[in-house]
């Protein structure tokens, strides 16, 4: 409690928190802004028949604003995708491989980019999802109240609105809140899905208690704090390489001589795995999914939510990510030259080459371990789903980005509390927390 009361007793941290939480609200009204000539009723009784399929599992990354045909009803799965590109193609054009290495100029201008890519995503996208709306109007379910072509690009025009809305959202709270805005946005809507999921396992457990009776109810709630505990032990594991300093004269003074430690962490890459390899997924399975192409619907119901091959593609698109943005963002060469250009060294590691060499070994086998954890904690809420038929909420990448998110959120607030001297969330005496970055 006394840490809560730290919180509102700094200026500035207390400015970053209610800016984020009034953020995150307009982002939880905004769900409820329905998209025009569209049937919500309709709309929420065809989400909620595909609990467990694709429907389902897009509705939960928009925080339930599928189900309500909100303007955000595309979420912020388009600026996702985009960012997605482009950073793959910072390795393949060389423009963009020097803007990177630019610094924040670099960087601002390949989010410029970024956000181009993301109106074009989110208008081909709407037009799909109009189709996809029009299509599913039949007689006796009136989806769409009138449809036509004004309907369609006034549909792709209000989702593409509502995703840049959301993009410009997330940039605000990251640069003037506390968090990672984009993360922020995907953990509040997964968070407001909780309640209801717990609600559908509490209501099965009433009208069926002979098949979901207590026992199973003990085992699953034993799995999910397992899985948590786990989670958090994995998110904050760490491989300390010591480092030392060599001692050097300035003046009439000695500096350096001491020991520090390079910390590598086992999930270097945090959510952002599973976060693409969904929408990498998801991308073309909804295209598919609103497309009337009989191709397209066999290709839909191969990749269908917990299939052998949709198992397959996403674990290998999780370990592939995990290394991939592990990569850009740890580059042994470059930390070589950091540590060799301060005087540090690894005990028993020449300076240079051989200490790349040495780190990439250790962050290679690091990463080899935080994919199939990642891929593991990923796929859990299929096998709880097929074993105990429960929401698919419990576990798996929404676990995954709830924990993550909300460590690296402790962390920045626990960062802001000491360096104004108060106690952090662990008091005096405690640890303190660590997000994902160390």
């Amino acid at each position: 409690m006394g840490v809560i009361i730290n919180i509102f007793k700094l200026p500035e941290l207390r400015r970053r928190v209610l800016f984020t939480l009034a953020m995150l609200a307009v982002y939880r009204f905004g769900i409820f802004v329905a998209v025009p000539g569209v049937d919500r009723t309709v709309m929420d009784k065809l989400v909620s028949q595909q609990t467990g399929g694709f429907l389902g599992y897009f509705n939960m990354f928009s925080g339930g604003a599928l189900s309500n045909i909100s303007v955000f009803a595309l979420g912020i799965m388009p600026y996702i995708s985009a960012s997605i590109i482009m950073q793959l193609m910072t390795v393949v054009v060389p423009r963009l491989e020097q803007l990177q290495k630019e610094g924040e100029t670099g960087r601002r201008k390949i989010n410029q980019y970024s956000r181009y890519g993301t109106v074009g995503l989110a208008m081909f996208q709407g037009y799909i999802m109009a189709n996809f709306l029009v299509n599913e109007t039949r007689p006796g379910q009136a989806l769409v109240l009138e449809p036509g072509m004004p309907f369609k690009l006034m549909t792709m025009l209000a989702l593409t609105a509502g995703t840049c809305f959301l993009m410009w959202l997330g940039e605000q709270i990251t640069e003037r809140g506390i968090g990672n805005g984009i993360s922020l946005i995907i953990f509040a809507g997964i968070i407001a899905d909780l309640p209801a999921a717990t609600y559908q396992l509490a209501q099965k457990a009433v009208d069926d208690p002979e098949n979901f009776g207590p026992m199973n109810l003990g085992i699953l709630l034993v799995v999910v704090l397992a899985v948590i505990a786990f989670v958090v032990i994995m998110e904050r594991g760490q491989r300390r390489i010591p480092v030392i300093y060599a001692k050097r004269v300035v003046g009439r003074r000695m500096f350096g001589g001491s020991q520090n430690y390079l910390p590598l962490r086992i999930n270097n890459a945090g959510v952002i795995p599973p976060i693409f390899a969904s929408s990498i997924i998801m991308f073309p399975t909804q295209i598919a999914t609103w497309s009337e192409n009989p191709t397209l619907q066999r290709f839909a119901a191969a990749f269908g939510y917990g299939n052998w091959l949709y198992l397959t593609v996403y674990v290998g698109l999780c370990i592939f990510f995990c290394y991939f943005y592990t990569q850009i963002q740890f580059n042994p060469v470059d930390l070589a030259d950091n540590l060799k250009k301060q005087n540090a060294s690894i005990p028993g590691i020449r300076p240079g080459k051989r200490t790349a060499e040495h780190i990439e070994f250790i962050l290679t086998r690091l990463t080899f371990a935080g994919a199939w954890y990642i891929s593991g904690v990923c796929v859990l809420p299929i096998f709880l789903q097929k074993g105990f038929d429960v929401p698919f909420y419990y576990g798996g990448t929404s676990l995954l980005i709830v924990v993550g998110v909300a460590l690296d959120t402790a962390q920045q607030i626990e960062s802001h509390l000491v360096t104004r001297s108060y106690e952090g969330f662990a008091g005096p005496k405690g640890p303190r927390i660590r997000g994902r970055k160390g």
